[in-house]
């Protein structure tokens, strides 16, 4: 069964108001019933301690029938006000004023009933067959007269008024509530529009995405996690579009870069096989074979190495080395053709040693990417400048031609595998479209930078940082 966010919150609603209405009517009643009892005790107690004080006084220092029936009206009035019977019972037990009945024949002796009544402040379930109808709330205050006790004042409650009070002050509170749970479904309903209206937005664009459909529309006007969220996953989107690209432009570079030379090599070894090349012929097309044989095994290597990248993989051996050393022996491994091309370097360093610290080889393998590249864009009888500076804890390191140089339009592309100008594709069949790629990666995995000056038909210059040797 498949349980939606709006059946979870409409399951958590009724469990919290089931909770909270069970709460209240057992355990919150009981808290009230408690909370009125108690307060009840503290307004007889009081009331007893007036009477005592105010109209007990007269009544012990001259007791004549007028005075006791004043007193006994008084005692009626508060008793019409506080729906509370009173007894006035003398230091015997023995009641002799009740506001509720008369006893002329037979007095009613408190102590032959319940020995230990006077001793307690306060009873919870007092209850005298024959003398009163329903269990009752009784408060017990002595009346003190010359230092003496002379009798006491019991104030007496029905427990079933302070039930039924419980009960109306219960009823309001449980009608409050089911305001309250009527105003809670209009907040789930608008915490529902707020959540799950926009994430079905989310899931639905992204089982679009999931399918291909990269322009599929992603908006949600809000600006709270939600905005965020559809924002992360359009970016993803677009990364994820990007990526189909790169993957079917990777496809589309690979097929062709090795179908090109495996066509020119079946070709010339069917033509040697078949007698098609003649015997004194054949030397120069193996030579042909060979060298596009050396170019797959270069875009093998290349893309080997771009692998290595990708998974994170590549471990960086640190060492610390001189730099201008490891200049001077790269452009020296491009002598030959340096000198077919009439190429001659200039190398310029700010100090005799430069040391940092880095990979050897991959620095190496930076540099001969680098010069490679300036041999191939420069002109016949020009220069290429080698240089090296240090700045601060930084050593800079430049490789500048004077060739071509790269239009606007293709900076921000060299960097991208299998990008190659297209001035370079006539005349440069042996390029892989990798080397700068390679290049800019193994200076990311440095934490370095390389930039790129170049204008047309002036030349290009590579710049790179490396952390000097402390």
């Amino acid at each position: 069964m498949k349980r939606t966010l709006l059946f979870k919150l409409l399951v958590c609603y009724f469990v919290v108001a089931i909770s909270m209405f069970t709460l209240l009517n057992t355990y919150g009643v009981n808290r009230l019933k408690q909370s009125l009892v108690e307060r009840q005790k503290t307004l007889l107690h009081n009331e007893a301690s007036t009477i005592a004080s105010e109209y007990m006084g007269n009544y012990y220092y001259n007791s004549s029938p007028q005075l006791t029936q004043t007193v006994l009206t008084q005692l009626k009035t508060i008793d019409t006000f506080l729906n509370t019977r009173i007894w006035i019972v003398n230091k015997n037990g023995t009641i002799t004023m009740d506001t509720r009945s008369t006893y002329s024949d037979t007095q009613i002796n408190l102590n032959e009933l319940d020995p230990n009544f006077l001793t307690r402040t306060f009873s919870d379930n007092t209850y005298f067959s024959g003398i009163l109808a329903e269990p009752m709330l009784s408060v017990v205050y002595p009346i003190s007269y010359k230092y003496q006790i002379r009798g006491y004042i019991v104030m007496l409650t029905p427990l079933s008024s302070i039930k039924h009070d419980s009960i109306y002050y219960m009823d309001i509170i449980n009608i409050c509530f089911l305001l309250f749970l009527i105003l809670m479904i209009f907040v789930f309903m608008y915490i529902y529009y707020l959540t799950v209206r926009p994430l079905k937005k989310v899931i639905k664009a992204a089982v679009e995405y999931s399918s291909g459909h990269f322009d599929y529309p992603l908006n949600i006007q809000t600006t709270d996690e939600y905005k965020e969220l559809s924002d992360a996953v359009t970016y993803m989107a677009s990364e994820l579009n990007s990526l189909d690209d790169y993957q079917k432009k990777f496809v589309a570079n690979i097929s062709h870069d090795f179908r090109s030379p495996l066509t020119s090599i079946k070709g010339y070894i069917e033509a040697i096989q078949d007698g098609t090349i003649p015997t004194e012929m054949q030397d120069k097309y193996l030579g042909i074979v060979l060298f596009e044989t050396e170019r797959l095994t270069k875009l093998t290597t290349n893309l080997l190495a771009l692998n290595t990248f990708d998974n994170n993989g590549k471990i960086l051996e640190i060492t610390s080395f001189d730099i201008n050393h490891i200049i001077k022996q790269t452009a020296a491994t491009f002598e030959g053709i340096c000198t077919k091309k009439k190429i001659s370097f200039k190398l310029v360093f700010s100090d005799r040693e430069t040391f940092v610290d880095a990979d050897l080889g991959k620095i190496q393998q930076v540099l001969y990417n680098l010069i490679d590249n300036a041999i191939k864009f420069s002109h016949q009888n020009s220069n290429i400048k080698v240089s090296s500076e240090v700045k601060g804890d930084k050593v800079f390191v430049a490789v500048k031609d004077y060739g071509i140089g790269i239009p606007k339009d293709s900076i921000k592309k060299i960097w991208e595998r299998f990008y190659k100008l297209d001035t370079s594709r006539g005349k440069d069949k042996k390029g892989t479209g990798l080397g700068l790629s390679i290049t800019k990666e193994i200076i990311n995995a440095h934490n370095e930078n390389i930039n790129v000056i170049s204008t047309e038909n002036v030349g290009t210059e590579f710049i790179f940082s490396l952390p000097k040797t402390k």
